[in-house]
């Protein structure tokens, strides 16, 4: 990669954080419980896709994941339990529902994807090669 173009990627980033910055400042960012939306990562291997959520104190029972037309969708809700007796002094961590939507590329195959959750981080992998038929499903999680 030459250095103009890691120059033009800078700007172009620098140009983009001053644009979302603006838009706060004429519409301020409201922080409701529905702020919350999990960091993931995508990868890709030789053979398969990767998809990694950080879902930290959730269980798979709250969480919903869904094929449609080659696009996936992982939905669920994260809440804050309190007792009868007790209030939020300060609260830092988001809370609400959320949902990520990943469009599925025509080279992976839809007919072996498979999700397991373990430790706050759900992982959904799909092999590479095969069409898939877009067809609409629910996916278990292990």
């Amino acid at each position: 990669m030459s250095n103009f173009t890691v120059d033009i990627e800078r700007q172009l980033t620098s140009l983009g954080k001053e644009i979302q910055q603006f838009v706060e400042k004429l519409v301020p960012v409201e922080q409701t419980e529905r702020d919350f939306t999990p960091s993931c990562d995508v990868v890709e291997g030789d053979k398969l896709f990767k998809i990694l959520m950080d879902l930290p104190g959730m269980q798979k029972k709250n969480l919903n994941i869904s094929l449609q037309d080659r696009v996936l969708t992982v939905e669920g809700e994260r809440e804050l339990f309190l007792e009868d007796d007790e209030r939020l002094k300060r609260g830092e961590r988001k809370q609400g529902a959320f949902i990520r939507s990943f469009a599925i590329p025509k080279f992976a195959d839809v007919n072996t994807i498979e999700a397991s959750f373990k430790n706050g981080v759900l992982k959904i992998e799909i092999a590479k090669i095969g069409d898939g038929d877009g067809d609409s499903s629910s996916i278990p999680i292990k």
